[in-house]
């Protein structure tokens, strides 16, 4: 067994290069950097326990972290690892001279078995202090004891299995009595059940082991100096406490299955791995003369758990007759060897020695060495000290055995964690896989590592396997980061030309139809992926080149859909006359701009399906920018197709209500160019008000009349109020036309006049029918035969007209009837208005002499005042204050000079009681002018009451306060 702890060492302290004299093209290289900083730590760090024994370790045990050791001749030191501060001590209370042989604790550390050199066997159990003897094991040897992990508790062990030196295997159970009051042996049975033997007869039981596997069958593994037997079995189900009797039953005519080598160490020992959270071993280690056998466990197997076996031989520098090894411990990866002055750690997968601890002269021989299994720690003692080992990342190397053995998905598995080391396998999984003509796996594991990418695209370029290259790029593509946009771009491009080029060569070869076609779907794939969208999107011109340049319009097409390029999609099919996909693809996608670009050409030779798609489209739409389009297909189409123009046209007019002048405008030229009928009932429609109608009355009117449509034209003057022409016009049409054109101004009877004027005259001149012209004066109010008596020509006979005479004689009659009737009616008014005002002037009203003026509140009669019909009576003065600033202007001047020749006139005596005749006289001359201006100040003051009156309703928004005198009553408040 060669060892590889050279390489090792390597492995722990190299680190992965990085090339820095060779410049790169394309995609970069960027390799781990494996710097360790600090001395990594051993996989098996060994601890010297402190702790001096007061007599030399016979025999040691370890199990669920408590830890039985047997010191001297007579004492048995019991140390719980999780206090390890509170020992406890337990004499054997033995005088003769017997000496501990061997000991054995079960898995819950609460069993434990003292085997004595004499031939007996004692038993302490944890909860108590006093070491049983049992009776029943006396003067057998106990070499082994296989523990039940399966009904054993902490007072009692279930149905075990005990190996002699003899080589017989007994079934055994110890059970403690809590709380009895009498004494009772532990041991409640103890029989034989099987005896090992070798070619030479009975031989040793080195080691017992008992493992449950599926539908509840039994395993038991029994080891000899030389041999290794298996013993299947089922125990029925609710008979497990019966014990193990019935599998031994099976093999009593003969030998069960084992496994025999030649050399013979004189023992044998077993070592068995459980991972953790796991109650059954998984893999197992047998120490024997010509090696170590280790395999796994395979629980599902009919006759034998031992699967996938290997003999690992022992290293040169072990001589079995000299320096035989000891004690076997297994770990996940690694089996332990103690030699009496060292440990090996030998890995399992490849059986080269790892690890090697020397042990000082001064410590003494090794004696023994155990593995507590619940915590994974490895114990070793001599008769004077004791030592630990605790297993560390056991698994960080086991990568690389995995890989030099090719197993790469193992060796991953292990290194997942580790980039540097994950890197190193995928580059040598990919050579491997290239070396063996697995070229699409060797592409997808180079894809994954930070080898040069030149020298990878070279490789296979040189191997001419263009398809591999595909998925070398394909895989690197996908593993680029969003911010390595050149990378993107490059390795894009690239797989773009070569699925081009691909394809190409698979197209003409019938032969590869299928791969043809498993080809197109990847590319399209490839071009609809979401992730590649942004980088094709922003070089889609070089694609565009890329798919030109190899006549791939099939393609190019499919491209251009991806990138929602539908202009080129649109062109593509236009240009290769395929004018219902054009259609198609614009009805699809309905964009507003490629429809106003394309439907030019559309409309040339799909007219109704296309007509059909702008309804559809709605008022998404804009008809204005389709104008152009129409407009260039009916200067050259005929009837027919100018009628789907019409057609979007009145769509667009009637059902989507559109206004636009030019939409109306160009309806209208269509409606005079092919539909003359549809023109006028258009016209009708749109009604009479010039500002609801949307067309242009002038371009109408030009329009209509360069088309001859005169009744139009009449239509059109009428709306534009040009009663005038448009009687003019209809005239030459039809004199009822023009009819119905004279009474449209209602509000102007000088022009109706005028116009049912130009009607006769017109009738009698041009038609020369008398009788019609008659029939114009009962169509007309306003026409009298005197009126139209001048159009007539000289010969005319009175007879024609004699009833229009007398008919207007008549109408004179009446007329002067009624202004008589009026006249008699003015001059009754005038009568009873003159009796009123008489009745007026002798009308008075009575004062009490305790009235008050309504806005002094002070006594009326004191001073002169006025007294108004609604009862309201005020003082001269106040009256005269509460009018004056609500006058107008002009009024209050007025009133102001009325009050100076007022005063400028002789004064009145003071007495208010004078004879009126006195009065009089004092007034003399001056008394019709004084009198006259105080009528005439009487009639500004007293026109009307100042509360009950439109002065008051005059004044409801002014505010209360002068606004000029507001901060001043403000003061005055506080």
């Amino acid at each position: 067994m060669a060892s590889i702890l050279d390489e090792y060492e390597d492995s722990l302290h190299r680190s992965v290069s990085v090339p820095q004299s060779r410049a790169t093209v394309g995609i970069p290289h960027s390799g781990y950097v494996n710097a360790r900083l600090e001395k990594e730590t051993p996989i098996f760090n060994k601890q010297r326990i402190d702790f001096a024994p007061p007599e030399k370790i016979n025999s040691l045990v370890v199990s669920s972290n408590q830890l039985c050791m047997s010191l001297g001749k007579d004492t048995l030191l019991r140390i719980d690892l999780g206090k390890p501060d509170e020992p406890n001590q337990v004499e054997l209370g033995r005088k003769d001279e017997a000496k501990v042989y061997k000991m054995f604790l079960d898995h819950t550390g609460s069993h434990l078995l003292i085997a004595l050199n004499t031939s007996e066997c004692l038993y302490l159990n944890r909860s108590v202090q006093k070491v049983r003897a049992l009776s029943r094991w006396k003067g057998h040897l106990i070499e082994s004891v296989g523990w039940n992990k399966f009904l054993g508790s902490e007072t009692n062990t279930g149905p075990i299995l005990v190996g002699t030196s003899q080589g017989q295997i007994y079934e055994a159970e110890i059970s403690v009595s809590e709380g009895s009051l009498f004494s009772t042996n532990p041991d409640q049975y103890f029989r034989q059940v099987y005896t090992l033997e070798e070619e030479s007869g009975p031989a040793p039981v080195c080691c017992l082991e008992i493992e449950r596997g599926l539908e509840g069958k039994f395993f038991i593994i029994a080891t000899t100096r030389k041999r290794l037997f298996q013993f299947v079995g089922k125990v029925p189900e609710g008979t497990e406490q019966q014990g193990f009797s019935s599998i031994f039953a099976v093999h009593a005519d003969h030998l069960p299955s084992f496994r025999e080598f030649p050399a013979n160490l004189g023992f044998s020992e077993i070592a068995f791995y459980t991972p953790k959270l796991r109650s059954n071993p998984r893999s197992f280690a047998w120490m024997m003369g010509n090696g170590v056998l280790y395999g796994t466990l395979d629980y599902s197997r009919p006759d034998s758990i031992l699967s996938d076996e290997r003999v690992w031989v022992y290293p040169p520098d072990i001589d079995i007759t000299v320096n035989k090894p000891i004690s076997i411990v297994l770990t996940q990866f690694h089996f332990l060897l103690l030699l009496p002055d060292r440990v090996k750690a030998v890995c399992t997968l490849n059986g080269q020695v790892v690890f090697q601890d020397l042990f000082l002269e001064k410590f003494g021989l090794l004696t023994r060495m155990i593995k507590d299994p619940t915590v994974q720690q490895i114990w070793i003692h001599t008769e004077k000290v004791v030592f630990r080992y605790h297993v560390q990342r056991e698994s960080r190397d086991v990568w690389k055995m995995y890989m030099n053995m090719n197993k790469f998905d193992l060796a991953k598995e292990y290194c997942k964690d580790r980039p540097e080391c994950l890197d190193i396998v995928l580059a040598k999984e990919a050579e491997h896989c290239f070396q063996n003509r697995r070229y699409l796996d060797s592409a997808k594991c180079y894809a994954l590592t930070q080898n040069y990418f030149e020298e990878i695209a070279l490789k296979f370029i040189e191997a001419k396997q263009e398809e591999a290259l595909m998925e070398f790029l394909i895989k690197k593509l996908s593993n680029l980061k969003p911010s390595e946009k050149t990378q993107t771009t490059l390795l894009t491009t690239w797989l773009t030309e070569l699925y081009l080029n691909w394809l190409g060569i698979l197209q003409g070869d019938l032969s590869q139809r299928n791969l043809y076609l498993d080809t197109r779907e990847k590319f399209r794939t490839f071009l609809s992926s979401p992730k590649n969208k942004d980088c094709l999107f922003n070089n889609r011109a070089s694609i565009y080149e890329l798919l030109a340049s190899h006549g791939d319009t099939e393609h190019m097409v499919y491209f251009a859909v991806i990138m929602q390029d539908y202009e080129r999609v649109v062109a593509h099919h236009c240009q290769h006359d395929e004018y219902d996909e054009a259609l198609n693809v614009l009805s699809r996608h309905r964009d507003e701009k490629l429809f106003y670009k394309f439907s030019p050409v559309l409309i040339q030779h799909i007219p109704k399906k296309v007509v059909d798609a702008w309804i559809s489209m709605g008022s998404r739409l804009d008809a204005r920018n389709l104008i152009p389009a129409l407009v260039n297909y009916s200067q050259s189409a005929s009837t027919q197709q100018i009628n789907e123009a019409i057609r979007y046209m009145e769509f667009c007019v009637y059902q989507l209500e559109e206004t636009q002048q030019a939409i109306h405008n160009y309806l209208l030229s269509l409606y005079a160019l092919c539909r003359p009928d549809s023109l006028l009932s258009y016209l009708e429609q749109a009604g009479t008000n010039p500002n609801r109608i949307h067309y242009d009355l002038k371009y109408a009117l030009r329009l209509c009349a360069e088309h001859g449509h005169h009744r139009a034209c009449v239509h059109i003057y009428k709306v534009m109020e040009l009663y005038e022409e448009a009687v003019d016009l209809a005239l030459q049409v039809d004199v009822d036309l023009a009819k119905s054109c004279a009474d449209l101004p209602e509000d102007d009877e000088e022009l109706r006049k005028k116009l049912w004027l130009k009607i006769a005259r017109h009738v009698v001149q041009e038609e020369k029918d008398v009788k019609k012209a008659m029939a114009c004066l009962s169509s007309c109010a306003l026409l009298k035969i005197e009126d139209v008596l001048p159009f007539f020509p000289d010969f005319v006979t009175i007879d024609h007209f004699k009833e229009a005479i007398c008919n207007s004689l008549e109408d004179y009659n009446k007329h002067i009837e009624e202004l008589k009737r009026e006249m008699e009616e003015a001059t009754q008014s005038a009568k009873r208005i003159r009796e009123d005002i008489q009745e007026m002037r002798n009308k008075y009203g009575s004062v009490e002499p305790q009235e008050k003026c309504a806005a002094c509140d002070f006594p009326l009669l004191n001073r002169p005042f006025y007294l108004f019909l609604c009862g309201h009576m005020f003082h001269y003065d106040c009256l005269l204050q509460a009018v004056f600033p609500n006058l107008p202007a002009y009024k209050q001047a007025k009133l102001e000079d009325l009050q100076k020749k007022l005063a400028a006139t002789s004064q009145p005596s003071k007495s208010h009681h004078r004879p009126k005749d006195a009065d009089t006289i004092s007034l003399g001359k001056g008394q019709q002018s004084r009198e006259q201006i105080k009528a005439d100040i009487d009639d500004i003051v007293a026109a009307e009451c100042v509360y009950c009156g439109e002065l008051m309703i005059r004044s409801i928004d002014k505010p209360f306060i002068d606004p000029q005198k507001y901060e001043e009553e403000m003061q005055s408040w506080l």
